[in-house]
């Protein structure tokens, strides 16, 4: 099992290249489900556990996917499969989406019903009920659900009680193959939606206000392959932004989009950061202990739920008191004593952290319990004084691909250590 050993106080200097969403990638590579024409992606972070989990979706399914450097061509292998096997579903939750395409397509899908997380239950049951309002039925057997539409999904108006991004992008899947019009109101507004309404629009699909709260689909019975190149990751360069912050230095990330880190730069800013435009990127410079300044997660356009954990460590090295309130998910805060080891203050009481900055972390052996927990414990790393030794870095590896080469490229002593 691999670790990172770190070595830190160095400040990060130089030039970063922010590779392609693997939130984007994800639905956008389910998509090709919806079409038997081939589909060419760029920019696909092809190196990532997540992404290969979901290549392998697409086989079980009866996809051809051919894999070159950044760029995935997928096409068809003869008649799709409609059950998704329990064996891939259970090591990533996002393969659930692979019913909404099947059952718009073929009237019949089954699927395993996902398991909880680390960081959650994250329930389908928003799912499930969308799908009900566009004429599905469903039937629990053994673990599965089946979900059922004759002769087809009927198009309609679907309210999702929260604006989940899943339960957004599955109903804009199965809404592409539908041949009506579905509206769905209080839908996600992250960037990602956006970015798989562009494809689905290649594809064949009428979408419109992908971005806002209100997304109307008018689907086709038969859609047409593409070729469309996934966004910048806004997570990534949100990590990179805030490592800046933590160890010092000055960085220039290319690809990253401001409009799409909007919250975070705000925060930054409000710490001490310099944040700026640079041509096709964002440029971070920061000198000095960042100030303390108190976030609560939300959906977009609110500070994003996944670069809490690295807000944490940031704010374990401010010049005063925070608090971070998780408003996203439950049971987001195991980060909290494992930053603890390293010498931060931290008291979690139920939705809320209590953070009393200190002026310097310690390096120390730690575990960490999720993706984004991890990302916070490479950012202490790299602002603490001595060497840290980071365990499980597979969860590192689900989000971030060659994230300790990055590192180095810029000044940071990372190595990739296997047990």
């Amino acid at each position: 099992m691999d670790q990172f050993v770190i070595e830190g106080g160095r400040p990060l200097r130089g030039e970063v290249e922010i590779g392609g969403s693997k939130n984007a990638a994800l639905p956008i590579l389910i998509a090709t489900l919806l079409t038997d024409e081939p589909c060419r992606l760029d920019n696909v972070p092809t190196r990532l556990r997540d992404i290969r989990t979901t290549i392998r979706l697409l086989e079980s399914l009866g996809k051809t996917v051919a894999v070159r450097g950044g760029s995935v061509l997928v096409s068809s292998a003869g008649s799709l499969k409609t059950q998704a096997p329990y064996e891939i579903v259970k090591q990533m939750r996002a393969s659930v989406l692979a019913a909404g395409p099947l059952l718009a397509r073929f009237g019949l899908v089954r699927v395993p019903i996902p398991g909880g997380c680390a960081i959650g239950l994250r329930p389908i049951d928003i799912h499930l009920k969308a799908f009900r309002e566009l004429g599905a039925r469903e039937i629990a057997d053994h673990g599965d659900v089946i979900l059922s539409a004759a002769p087809q999904l009927a198009g309609g108006r679907v309210r999702l009680r929260f604006p989940s991004v899943g339960a957004t992008e599955h109903v804009m899947l199965a809404a592409a193959a539908t041949p009506a019009r579905t509206i769905i109101d209080n839908a996600a507004r992250e960037p990602e939606i956006a970015d798989l309404a562009a494809f689905l629009v290649k594809l064949g699909a009428k979408v419109g206000g992908a971005g806002g709260s209100r997304v109307v689909v008018e689907g086709q019975r038969r859609l047409r392959g593409a070729r469309h190149r996934v966004m910048a990751d806004r997570i990534e360069a949100g990590t990179f932004l805030i490592a800046c912050a933590a160890a010092g230095g000055r960085l220039r990330l290319r690809g990253a989009r401001g409009a799409d880190l909007a919250a975070v730069i705000a925060a930054l800013k409000r710490a001490g950061a310099a944040v700026s435009a640079r041509g096709d990127g964002l440029e971070i410079e920061m000198r000095g202990r960042p100030r303390p300044v108190s976030i609560a997660t939300a959906p977009y356009p609110g500070f994003p739920t996944d670069l809490q954990a690295p807000w944490m460590a940031l704010m374990a090295l401010a010049s005063g008191a925070s608090i971070v309130s998780e408003a996203v998910f439950e049971n987001r805060f195991m980060h909290a004593a494992e930053l603890g080891r390293m010498g931060a203050s931290i008291g979690v009481s139920g939705a809320e952290a209590a953070i009393a900055g200190v002026a310097r972390l310690t390096g120390a052996p730690v575990m960490a319990c999720d993706l984004r927990a991890g990302a916070a414990l490479v950012i202490a790393a790299l602002a603490a004084k001595g060497r840290t030794t980071v365990q499980r870095v597979y969860h590192i590896d689900r989000g971030y691909e060659r994230l300790e080469r990055k590192l180095c490229e810029v000044g940071g002593r990372v190595r990739r250590v296997k047990r």
